[in-house]
């Protein structure tokens, strides 16, 4: 079920919206492996999870690396949406959860002229090109701070308009990236059903794998 939308974010013109993907997990529970390497249809997933963004309407992007970062950077081949503006930036405190990549992938944003981010996780290969469209179109709609839904669950792609990164960036902290600053805001978030076109499953766990078939 929606809730309230913020009118004060539509704009007359094209709006130009981020994808920012948060690639720096470690993958501790699969024995170490950097969930942006793993394999999904024969590509590292980092690849796929950038594609998704580009697809659903996200440009410019920013991919946030943490563990491993320097063998993705290296993988032979890897390639990003044709077309697509891309920063790949690095986040040495990803150890410490996925609130720090969060703030380093914002402060990378900082200097375009994206008036919002919509923000996934390489981890979700589940969620595809249509659960970003639909996040997208009810920014586009006039909506600030965007959730899709499963099953009326909170969950990812999440947008932020522009003027709520500063108060993101404070809020996120540990593993609970914007949670904290969503619930605070609960009344202002629209949510979007996207369960129809998507799924929210994550890979945390070597059982998790079989979502890459």
């Amino acid at each position: 079920m929606a809730q309230t939308t913020d009118a004060t974010d539509a704009t007359d013109g094209p709006v130009l919206v981020a994808g920012l993907l948060l690639a720096a997990g470690g993958g501790r529970r699969l024995g170490g492996r950097p969930k942006a390497l793993l394999a999904h249809r024969g590509r590292p997933l980092v690849e796929h999870a950038a594609r998704v963004l580009r697809e659903g309407g996200c440009g410019p992007l920013c991919v946030v690396l943490g563990a491993g970062a320097a063998e993705v950077r290296a993988r032979e081949g890897l390639t990003w949406p044709p077309g697509a503006d891309v920063a790949v930036v690095d986040n040495p405190d990803w150890a410490s959860g996925m609130g720090s990549s969060l703030r380093t992938g914002l402060a990378a944003l900082a200097g375009t002229g994206a008036s919002a981010a919509l923000v996934t996780l390489v981890d979700q290969p589940r969620i595809g090109p249509a659960a970003v469209a639909r996040v997208l179109a009810a920014h586009r709609a006039g909506a600030g701070l965007v959730a899709a839904s499963y099953d009326g669950e909170r969950g990812h792609p999440v947008l932020f308009a522009r003027r709520h990164w500063e108060g993101v960036a404070r809020s996120a902290a540990g593993d609970r990236g914007a949670r904290a600053y969503l619930r605070e805001h609960a009344g202002a978030v629209t949510l979007v059903e996207c369960g129809d076109v998507a799924a929210p499953d994550d890979i945390d766990t070597p059982d998790d794998l079989s979502l890459l078939d």
